[in-house]
Order: structure tokens, then C-alpha cells, then sequence
């Protein structure tokens, strides 16, 4: 079987799952590399960044950031190397952006989960593969940490299809409430 099947990607044997991620981290790198700006993230930030000409200085360039919406515009070009909605809203207040002495401008924006593209008409990335790093997962507090532990296995039951930790909760919830009340019938029941 080819890694291009279309098998559910749980039902693959681990050759199929290797060539299948091998394919898509491929294609993934190949259209990030067309994108006029490279992008990383972290726990919590989104850095994007765009070179510049060299001996550009801050008041040659128009950076928007607002909510929902990233553009970067050297103000002697027609054109904005970027411009678009966000994947989704940033801490506006908490974002920032600058200019480096290597010429490139990072905007780094606060948000709270991973993000599959930072502008949302461009290519997404399969951020199920994303494993940040241990020690910055132990950097975080209880409860942030907790948020960002459910995150990650939803994201990766999404992907296989298969249910995320509240749709399994409200599952368990049910059958202990059938088990309480064997006398009624649920056969006709439609739950969401």
C-alpha cells in the first residue's frame, strides 16, 4: 500500500504511519517555504518573521497587529509582504514586533493554543506532531499545564478520528447514567 492511501491513519501498519508523516512533513516543508515569512511557535507565542532590505529601520515599515489580523508593509512597496486574518485572536496588548541588526522583523504574538498557519488563507501544518519541549512544559503552572497536556491528546484524537477527552467524559457520563436506569429505554435517544 502506498503512504498516499487513504486508510484511517489509526488502521496503518507503523511502515505506512512512517512513509504517511515522512510524505506530509515533506509537503508541509516544501509550501512553508514558499511563504514570503517564516514562522515558529512555543507555549503561548507565535513568532513570525520577515526579512527585510538591508538598512531598513522602523519608521521604513507599516506592522499592523490587531486582534484577528498580521500585515507587514515596507512603506516604499506597492504591496504588503503579508496581510491576512489571523489563524486566531492574539493578546493584541501583550504582541509585539522589531527589527533585528540581521535585518529581519519577528512579530511575536500571545495566544493561547497551537496554531496549524498563521495567516489563515495560507498552507496549515499538522500540528498533532507538535511535542514541545519537556522543560518548557515543566515551566508552566498547574493549571496551564493541565490545558496544554488536553490540548495535545485532542488534537491528536481529532486526527485519528477518534473521540477528544470531553466527548469520552459525556460517553462515561452516559453509561453510568444507563447503568443507574436500566428501567428506561435509550434506544431512540440522539445525544450531542
Amino acid at each position: 500500500m502506498s503512504s498516499t492511501s487513504t486508510a484511517p491513519y489509526d488502521s496503518m501498519t507503523p511502515e505506512q504511519r512512517q512513509a504517511h508523516d515522512t510524505d506530509q512533513k515533506e509537503k508541509e516543508r516544501q509550501e512553508q517555504a514558499a511563504l514570503p515569512y517564516s514562522w515558529s511557535q512555543e507555549l503561548g507565542i507565535v513568532t513570525v518573521t520577515v526579512s527585510l532590505p538591508k538598512g531598513t529601520r522602523g519608521r521604513d515599515v507599516n506592522v499592523v497587529l490587531e486582534k484577528r489580523r498580521l500585515k507587514v508593509q515596507l512603506k516604499s512597496a506597492p504591496e504588503p509582504i503579508l496581510d491576512g486574518e489571523l489563524f486566531n485572536d492574539i493578546s493584541k496588548d501583550d504582541s509585539s514586533w522589531t527589527i533585528r541588526q540581521i535585518i529581519r522583523g519577528d512579530a511575536h504574538l500571545h495566544t493561547p493554543q497551537w496554531w496549524p498557519h498563521v495567516l489563515t488563507h495560507h498552507p496549515k501544518i499538522d500540528t498533532t506532531k507538535i511535542q514541545p519541549d519537556n522543560s518548557k512544559l515543566s515551566d508552566l503552572d498547574g493549571d496551564m499545564r493541565t490545558m496544554v497536556e488536553k490540548m495535545m491528546f485532542d488534537n491528536q484524537q481529532k486526527a485519528m478520528g477518534k473521540p477528544t477527552s470531553d466527548e469520552m467524559k459525556k460517553a462515561e457520563m452516559l453509561q453510568k447514567f444507563k447503568k443507574m436506569h436500566p428501567e428506561m429505554d435509550f434506544s431512540q435517544a440522539k445525544f450531542s
